[in-house]
């Protein structure tokens, strides 16, 4: 801090300092000090005691104008944002670097594409994967069948229920066996791309009560099995796959025309019989 002699009752306000003397380890010249860089408070003169009178000569307040000047907060804006003023923040969005516009550009004089060779010239370059003419790494490793290798084939396309597990549900004479009363029986689970595959009866067991049972697909084994214990079976109807209408109208024609045939060798079977 810096020091100086007390002021006295008589001292006028504005006193003109032309000497400092400064008790820290200041280097430089005191006479140097700039106006505006530092400001010196006024000293109460009207002290009671003798001590706060030589405390308050001993001290020497500095303000430095640049702190002492308040920073005025930004405005806050009331505009609502809407898509004619929505904008990225500045500095978040910038441009591509433009390669190929010489050594000055600071890119050097290839642009980082080296001096030679394919992955230099223009176009696509290389595709992915490609080895330089080599047998490439997914053609080294083993083929794969179903959904290993990648295709839906090997995906399920029905939730397969055996008889003996029908067995032993613990199903009643004359009650109904679906996708609804086999989940409410705990006996299937189906989650995930399963809760929306379709029944499918299988035929391993053997079934001693007659069921109604409703379900997209029935084996051969299944089907002979469930007709013979008395079982009733439905067949339930399947999401159709979409075709071309030209190909619907041929299937249309086609469907018919079977079903003359069918009706018109019923028909001469009890005639030849």
């Amino acid at each position: 801090m810096a020091a100086f002699l007390p002021l006295s009752s008589t001292t006028p306000m504005k006193t003109t300092i032309t000497s400092l003397h400064f008790s820290s380890a200041f280097v430089g010249n005191s006479t140097k000090l700039k106006e505006n860089s530092c400001q010196f408070l006024p000293l109460n003169v009207n002290l009671k005691t003798k001590q706060q009178r030589r405390q308050q000569g001993r001290s020497l307040v500095i303000v430095n104008q640049a702190a002492a000047t308040a920073v005025p907060a930004a405005p806050v804006s009331s505009v609502r944002f809407r898509l004619n003023n929505l904008g990225p923040q500045p500095g978040s969005r910038k441009k591509g670097k433009r390669k190929g516009r010489g050594i000055a550009a600071g890119q050097g004089n290839s642009c980082g594409f080296g001096m030679r060779g394919q992955k230099s010239r223009s176009g696509p370059g290389v595709r992915k994967g490609f080895e330089g003419g080599q047998m490439p790494l997914y053609r080294r490793i083993p083929k794969l069948r179903g959904i290993a290798g990648g295709m839906r084939a090997g995906l399920p396309k029905y939730i397969p229920v055996n008889i003996e597990d029908i067995e032993a549900a613990g199903f009643q004479d004359g009650d109904e066996v679906s996708l609804e009363t086999l989940k409410d029986k705990r006996l299937i689970n189906p989650s995930g791309r399963e809760r929306k595959l379709p029944l499918k009866i299988l035929g391993d067991g053997e079934l001693s009560v007659k069921l109604n049972i409703k379900a997209r697909s029935f084996s051969t084994s299944a089907k002979e099995k469930l007709e013979a214990s008395g079982c009733t079976l439905t067949v339930l109807p399947g999401r159709k796959k979409w075709v071309k209408p030209s190909v619907a109208k041929n299937l249309a024609r086609a469907d018919e025309y079977f079903a003359k045939k069918r009706a018109a060798a019923a028909a001469s079977e009890p005639a030849s019989a």
